[in-house]
């Protein structure tokens, strides 16, 4: 399994969205996600400077149902 890279919030949003999710609305500095074919996912993404913390990026591909190894893929592209 790689190790997860340090990426920015705006990174990881547009990871997220290439992986099919979209923002449904955003509330002070957090853009909530949805996805249109799992409706049973939701994602709160933080828009902070700087990177994200590892725990907290993890515990976002988690809860999106997205592995590492596709998470660095589409990362890549």
């Amino acid at each position: 399994m790689p190790k997860l890279p340090r990426i920015t919030p705006k990174k990881l949003l547009r990871v997220l969205l290439r992986s099919g999710f979209y923002i449904h609305h955003q509330t002070g500095s957090h853009a909530n996600l949805r996805h249109p074919t799992k409706t049973h996912l939701h994602v709160v993404v933080p828009r902070h400077g700087g990177d994200l913390a590892p725990k907290t990026l993890k515990s976002i591909l988690f809860q999106s149902e997205i592995t590492v190894e596709d998470f660095v893929s589409l990362l890549g592209k």
